[in-house]
C-alpha cells in the first residue's frame, strides 16, 4: 500500500500540473494577440526549414534561401485565396437569385401540407422574411471581416517578418532551448527537434497534396452533375476535412442546398452526397496513404477536444493551430522516453485491445 507521504506527494504532483495548465491557459489566452502571429510563424519556419536547409547547400546565403522559400510560400497562398475569391464574388453576385429560387422551392415544398395551420401565404411571406434576413445577416458577415481586413493585413506582414527571424537565428533559438531542457543532452534534442520538424514537414506537405486532389475531385465531381460554383464549394469541403467527421459534413450542407435550389430536385443534392461520400472513400484509401507516408497518429477524440479548446482560448485560429500543436507534442512524446505515458494519451491504439 502506498504510504501518506507518497500518496501527497502525488496529490501535490497532480494540483502543480493543474496549476500549470490554469495560468497557462490564462497567459494564452490574454496573451493571443501576441501569440498567434507567433505560433504561425512557427508553424511556417517548420515547413520552410528543409527548403532554406536544401537551397543553402546549393551555395544560396542563409537570408536569400529564407527570402526565397517564403517568396514562393507567399505566391502560392495568393493563388489559392485569389481563386476562392474570385468563386466568392460570383457567388455574391448571384445571391439575389438564389434567395428568389429559395423562396420557390420552399413555397413549392409547403403547397402539399400547411405546417402548424399556417396558411400557404403566411408561409411564403415567412420564408421570404428568413431569406432577407439571411441576406442580411450574409452583409453584415462581409462588413465585419472587411473591417478585420485591417488587423489581418498587419497579420500577414507580421508573420512571415517573424518566420524570417526564427529561421535566420534558429542555431541561437537550438541553443536557447538546449538550457532551458538542461536535464536533456544536446545531440539527443537536436536529433528529436531535427526528426520533429522533417517528420512534420513531410506531414504537411502531403496534407497540401491531399486537399488539392479531394479539393480538384470534388470540384470536377460538381462540375459533371452541373453545380454552380463547383471550385469554390469543392475546395471549401476539402479544407474542411482536417475537422474529423463533423467537417465534411460542414461542407457538403451548402452544395447540397445549392443543388437543390438549382434544379429544383432532391435527386442532385443525393448526387453531391454520392459524389462526396465516393471522394472521401477515396481519400481515406488511397489518396492519403500515398501522399502521406508518416502519419501523427493522434487521437481522434484528443483532435476534437483541442479544436474545441483552441476555439475557446484562440478563436478560429485557435481551430487551426492547437491540432498542429498536438500534432508537434505527440511527435517529441514518441521521441522522448520520459514522455512514454503523455504519448499514449495522444496516440491512436494500433489494434483491439
Amino acid at each position: 500500500m502506498l504510504n501518506s507521504r507518497t500518496l501527497l506527494n502525488r496529490q501535490t504532483s497532480l494540483l502543480s500540473v493543474f496549476q500549470y495548465i490554469v495560468f497557462g491557459g490564462v497567459i494564452l489566452y490574454f496573451g493571443r494577440t501576441v501569440f498567434v502571429p507567433i505560433s504561425f510563424a512557427v508553424l511556417i519556419s517548420f515547413v520552410l526549414y528543409p527548403i532554406c536547409a536544401w537551397l543553402e547547400t546549393k551555395g544560396l546565403t542563409r537570408l536569400s534561401a529564407i527570402i526565397i522559400s517564403l517568396l514562393f510560400l507567399v505566391l502560392l497562398g495568393l493563388l489559392v485565396v485569389g481563386l476562392l475569391i474570385y468563386q466568392f464574388v460570383e457567388f455574391l453576385g448571384e445571391w439575389s437569385t438564389i434567395q428568389s429560387k429559395l423562396v420557390d422551392a420552399i413555397t413549392i415544398l409547403s403547397k402539399s401540407v400547411e405546417v402548424f395551420g399556417i396558411g400557404q401565404e403566411q408561409q411564403h411571406r415567412l420564408v421570404t422574411k428568413i431569406v432577407d434576413q439571411s441576406g442580411s445577416d450574409l452583409l453584415g458577415f462581409i462588413r465585419g471581416t472587411i473591417s478585420a481586413s485591417t488587423f489581418s493585413f498587419v497579420l500577414m506582414i507580421i508573420i512571415p517578418v517573424y518566420a524570417v527571424f526564427i529561421l535566420y537565428y534558429r542555431r541561437q533559438w537550438m541553443k536557447i532551448l538546449v538550457r532551458l531542457f538542461s536535464g536533456e543532452k544536446e545531440e539527443v534534442l537536436h536529433s528529436i527537434i531535427l526528426e520533429t520538424i522533417q517528420t512534420y514537414y513531410a506531414f504537411i506537405k502531403g496534407m497540401a497534396i491531399v486537399y488539392i486532389v479531394v479539393g480538384s475531385l470534388n470540384s470536377v465531381g460538381l462540375l459533371l452533375l452541373g453545380v454552380p460554383h463547383a471550385i469554390l464549394f469543392g475546395f471549401i469541403a476539402s479544407i474542411l476535412t482536417f475537422i474529423p467527421y463533423v467537417g465534411i459534413i460542414v461542407g457538403s450542407l451548402l452544395p447540397m442546398a445549392m443543388a437543390w435550389i438549382t434544379y429544383d430536385s432532391m435527386w442532385y443534392p443525393i448526387g453531391v452526397v454520392g459524389i462526396f461520400a465516393l471522394v472521401q472513400y477515396l481519400e481515406a484509401n488511397v489518396i492519403f496513404p500515398i501522399a502521406v507516408s508518416d502519419r501523427l497518429n493522434v487521437n481522434t477524440l484528443v483532435m476534437l477536444v483541442a479544436i474545441f479548446i483552441g476555439g475557446v482560448v484562440w478563436g478560429m485560429a485557435g481551430m487551426i493551430l492547437f491540432v498542429p500543436f498536438v500534432g508537434i507534442v505527440k511527435l517529441i512524446a514518441d521521441r522522448n522516453p520520459k514522455w512514454k505515458t503523455l504519448s499514449l494519451i495522444l496516440g491512436r491504439s494500433n489494434g483491439p485491445t
